[in-house]
């Protein structure tokens, strides 16, 4: 073969891969030609959710309640009055509770009539109702649910299998995967929409374990509860929430992750509750000034701001100032990861903690908890006695707080509690310093200065004075609130 006909096919070659690619390319772009046989075979598995629950009646201003009557309408006394009358010369008591019903959807994983729904979708309900996509009603019983997740699990009884759905693996789905919702938005019946994944591990702070699945398939009020499926037909996720000032789809919605319903669902039917593992700390973000002043080399972990006395992190060697950078051979890269990591971890499994101190790793070994038992025992922890207050001094200011001694009526002032025993109060803060900004109050208390626990205002200023002759950029300090929670803030010195 010439050169000149080599040529010409390889020209031939090239043309003809460009013209496949540039074929493709818009039928890539546009997505699935049909959504229909994937919505048919999952469809029959969403069910929608009645929940009724009873709530007090309005009532007048004599406390009697106002059938149909709304707050401030005419003639408002006047009603006032007849009521009053009625009921007194024997007339009709008019309920002081009514019926209040609410609407959601859920989802079968189980033949026998297990179904998935949101918590709050059946919150403090009295009866609830499951509704098949052909119309039966079944009465449901709550078999357990939990506010953490924001998730419950029902039982029905049907005459007959019910069609089942499954959980699938929600970490492998990506940006730009396309999903299928199905659920009863605005009480309408089952519909379907469809998007993609617009974004993963969504913070909205809803509660301590946010990681929610953002997409931009169509969810309402009333889709809470229901399924969200990749085009495997698998519930990746839950539809939970939207962000949206009007109160319907603006193209942004969440979903909590299967992979983070899953385990919790599994504790519920299992035992009719969850059972966390438990670390016992108070956690905080690491912000840059943190990790500067601790020698953490960049911003990373969950820097302890207090061990429960009764928790498992103690006898372990925690203490506040440590930063966590390491659960059980996975990495901390912001506070919120290790709530989550600790919860999915059974109970009892000894764990081992990379923290930094001091600038230095260590190791240490701790044993989880339980934390629905720490959640007891925090409620029921007995009040302590008041101590006898330290004399008053003269208050000082530094880095834009006025500070001065713990005093029993500073205690009074701010409300302060026994279990706060020592440290300086922080009794004003100028509106245009970096105190301000990091959002320290009056009220508060200062316990340390870079982790050297400050007895009066004086010791402050002069711990402070220190650490700015030393040409230390930022001050590390240890709040406490009036509750006795505390938490780090650093402030800078110039």
């Amino acid at each position: 073969m010439t050169s000149a006909a080599v040529r010409a096919t390889k020209f031939a070659l090239v043309s003809t891969f460009a013209a496949t690619c540039l074929a493709l390319a818009p039928a890539a772009a546009k997505g699935p030609d049909s959504l229909a046989d994937l919505a048919t075979q999952v469809s029959d598995a969403v069910v929608n959710i009645s929940a009724t629950q009873m709530i007090e009646a309005k009532r007048g201003k004599g406390g009697e309640a106002m059938p149909g009557m709304p707050p401030g309408a005419p003639f408002d006394d006047l009603f006032e009055e007849f009521f009053k009358r009625r009921q007194g010369q024997g007339g009709p008591e008019f309920p002081r509770q009514r019926k209040s019903s609410s609407l959601g959807s859920g989802f079968v994983i189980d033949a026998s009539g297990i179904v998935i729904t949101n918590n709050h979708v059946i919150a403090d309900a009295t009866e609830v109702m499951v509704i098949l996509t052909d119309g039966q009603k079944l009465k449901a019983e709550i078999i357990g649910k939990d506010q953490k997740v924001d998730v419950a699990v029902l039982r029905v009884k049907p005459e007959k299998p019910l069609k089942a759905v499954k959980f699938g693996d929600s970490d492998k789905a990506r940006v730009g995967d396309w999903v299928l919702a199905v659920g009863n938005p605005f009480g309408l019946g089952g519909s379907v929409t469809s998007g993609i994944v617009s974004a993963r591990n969504r913070n909205i702070d809803s509660g301590p374990y946010d990681n929610y699945i953002q997409t931009d398939a169509a969810i309402n009020k009333g889709n809470s509860g229901g399924p969200l499926f990749n085009m495997d037909g698998e519930v990746i996720g839950i539809n939970t929430a939207i962000l949206s000032p009007s109160g319907g789809s603006v193209g942004i919605g969440f979903a909590t992750p299967a992979n983070t319903v899953a385990p919790v669902v599994d504790q519920l039917r299992n035992f009719g509750e969850t059972r966390r593992g438990w670390l016992g700390v108070r956690i905080q973000n690491v912000d840059d000034a943190i990790a500067e002043n601790l020698g953490l080399g960049a911003t990373r972990g969950a820097l302890v701001a207090g061990v429960d006395d009764k928790g498992p992190s103690k006898p372990a060697g925690l203490k506040a100032g440590d930063v966590i950078v390491k659960f059980d051979g996975k990495p901390i890269k912001e506070s919120r990861d290790l709530p989550k990591l600790v919860a999915a971890t059974p109970i009892g499994k000894e764990i081992e903690l990379v923290i930094m101190r001091g600038g230095k790793e260590h190791t240490k070994a701790v044993k989880l908890g339980r934390l629905e038992d720490g959640e007891k025992v925090a409620s029921r922890e007995p009040g302590k006695e008041t101590p006898e207050a330290p004399e008053r001094t003269a208050s000082q200011s530094a880095l834009g707080l006025e500070l001065a001694k713990l005093s029993d009526e500073l205690r009074n002032r701010f409300q302060i509690k026994d279990a706060v025993k020592s440290g300086v109060v922080i009794t004003g803060v100028d509106p245009r310093s970096d105190a301000a900004e990091k959002r320290l109050m009056a009220g508060e208390i200062l316990l340390e200065v870079n982790q050297e626990a400050v007895s009066d205002p004086a010791d402050a200023v002069k711990k402070i004075k220190a650490l700015k002759d030393a040409g230390k950029k930022t001050a590390l300090l240890i709040v406490a609130n009036g509750q006795g929670d505390t938490h780090f803030v650093a402030l800078p010195l110039e």
